[in-house]
């Protein structure tokens, strides 16, 4: 039996955007266990939220996560209205729903640059990482900020999208959708691509579902499930169906990413084209009542939970957040081991880990 030999992974690394670290048991190349260890980035906004009013939490909840920031949002607007319940105007709905997808446009270009430049690829990395700006650049028109849009409030939406920013964002996502379908389509097919992902990292159908997983990585392992088939907001108008794949490994979970990359772009243009006239926003009476509710909203990165209880107060009496990241990073335990230490790296970046949205 060869020499064991543990060997810390993180929580500084290149792969990694945000701390985590994995304690990697090795048999020569070879890992034999792994233990993850979070905590590095703990912020304690879960009791922030309870100290705050109900509508300064909004800023807060954007916080928990820069790159799914107008989601996190919307999502906790969402589960506030429940507690009323507070109906939020149609165009709203569609509002939201287009600033959901435009969000995922950009998060799934930023992960597949990621993903490339962690193989090699630095030209691609830069390539897809071009094509977001133009992505970064209507969510700046339309929400007024790049990153932290802060569009969504209690009962709708703080903006409406006119005629001409319409016009002009249909023509520059026809644009990014050409110039991603291109790119991907050298992504998938090229030879050392499948030689570093297919067979690597694996998790079963049965295995995804046992431990839990959610989002891309679950629908990778050939699980059919997604929090948009739910119908909320725009989604029961739009045509949806989710992107699955039959590996299980780092490959297929890059081909799901690629095709609801293109999906994403999709929803905006139909979304935009059925998006019906009216008021952006239903003003809350008092203060949220005596009640709970919780909602599911579908992230880049998955399933992401949130509870809220109301006790009659401008302060909610406690707020409840579950991340996909969360959920996925117990997957880990059975991708990596009997891989080699140099496939490490891409595996774990291929579950696309949030740190920042897992710790709060």
């Amino acid at each position: 039996m060869a020499p064991r030999t543990i060997t810390p992974f993180g929580p500084q690394h290149p792969v990694l955007p945000e701390p985590i670290q994995l304690k990697l048991t090795l048999e020569d190349e070879k890992v034999v266990d792994v233990l993850p260890a979070i905590g590095y980035g703990h912020r304690g906004i879960e009791k922030a939220c309870e100290l705050n009013e109900y509508p300064k939490n909004i800023y807060l909840c954007e916080r928990i996560c820069g790159i799914c920031s107008a989601i996190h949002g919307m999502t906790y607007c969402d589960v506030v209205e429940k507690l009323w319940p507070l109906e939020i105007p149609p165009r709203a709905k569609y509002l939201r729903t287009i600033w959901a997808e435009m969000s995922r446009t950009h998060s799934h270009l930023l992960w597949l640059g990621l993903a490339v430049d962690a193989l090699g690829f630095e030209s691609m990395f830069m390539q897809y990482w071009r094509i977001r700006e133009k992505v970064l650049d209507i969510l700046e028109m339309t929400a007024g900020h790049r990153v932290t849009q802060s569009v969504a409030v209690v009962g709708g939406v703080r903006r409406d999208i006119d005629d001409d920013q319409k016009k002009h964002c249909i023509e520059v996502l026809k644009d990014v959708r050409k110039e991603a379908e291109a790119l991907n389509n050298v992504l998938v097919n090229d030879y050392t691509v499948k030689a570093r992902t297919v067979g690597k990292g694996v998790l079963s159908y049965d295995q995804a579902i046992a431990l839990g997983c959610c989002g891309p990585h679950l629908r990778a392992s050939g699980v059919k499930e997604d929090c948009r088939q739910l119908g909320y907001w725009a989604y029961g108008d739009l045509s949806f169906e989710p992107i699955t794949a039959p590996g299980g490994d780092t490959y297929s979970r890059v081909a799901v990413r690629c095709g609801e990359l293109l999906q994403a772009i999709d929803l905006q243009l139909e979304a935009f084209a059925k998006m019906p006239e009216g008021d952006i926003a239903a003003k809350p009476k008092g203060s949220p009542p005596a009640n709970e509710a919780a909602t599911r909203i579908e992230q880049p990165r998955g399933e992401l939970f949130y509870y809220a209880k109301g006790n009659g107060t401008r302060n909610l009496e406690r707020l409840r957040v579950r991340t996909p990241t969360y959920a996925n990073i117990p997957s880990l335990l059975v991708m990596l081991p009997g891989c080699e230490m140099a496939d490490v790296a891409i595996i774990v970046l291929s579950i696309d880990p949030c740190i920042s949205c897992t710790e709060r």
